[in-house]
């Protein structure tokens, strides 16, 4: 990850660090980038089953491939944001907001590295492989229904509560927008002054 340090440094001095009122333009297209990957995966993992068997390799290789992509983009904005910490809160954000945002970003961040790994064990032991387009990896790893079974459902069942947090997360910045109107969510809007 050398190429990620130097990255850092960079970006670092060209002012691209958190200020106190804003993320950064890199914090806020890491962001979007990853909530844009989660609906796409999570659209693909919904409509797993209901693929034509003729496409079904295919359709659920997009979403694996994907989620690896997924699970990257989030290693990279924890290691922006170790580095990189968030602007504190408006003065005017409440305590119960205070009080929830950090164990809510903290779970969404767990299910984000957790749900591709489960992922990732449930597709090797299905017995398949990730096909790039230019090259693919194989594990050799034989089809086992003990282990894939198992894993396919928390997989499932994981990624139902992703998004549910999120849809938490996305409608308590709402709700600060539009009710509370203290700011929280233009600090990481794309559109918003800089």
């Amino acid at each position: 990850m050398l190429w990620f340090a130097h990255f850092l440094e960079i970006s670092r001095s060209m002012g691209m660090k958190d200020t106190s009122q804003r993320y950064s333009t890199v914090a806020v297209g890491l962001h979007w980038s990853v909530s844009a990957l989660i609906v796409i995966v999570g659209i693909l993992g919904l409509l797993h089953d209901s693929w034509p068997k003729a496409t079904q390799a295919f359709w659920i290789n997009i979403h694996a491939v994907l989620g690896l992509l997924f699970w990257l983009l989030v290693m990279v904005r924890l290691s922006w944001r170790r580095t990189n910490p968030p602007p504190p809160l408006p003065a005017n954000v409440g305590d119960l907001s205070r009080r929830l945002s950090g164990p809510v970003h903290a779970l969404l961040y767990v299910l984000m590295l957790v749900i591709p790994v489960i992922g990732i064990v449930t597709f090797v032991w299905h017995g398949r492989v990730f096909d790039f387009g230019l090259f693919q990896v194989d594990f050799g790893i034989a089809k086992n229904r003990a282990i894939f079974h198992p894993t396919e459902d928390i997989h499932g069942y994981l990624a139902y509560a992703l998004f549910a947090l999120a849809g938490f997360h996305a409608l308590a910045a709402l709700w600060h927008h539009f009710i509370r109107k203290d700011g929280v969510l233009l600090r990481m809007s794309p559109f918003g002054r800089r």
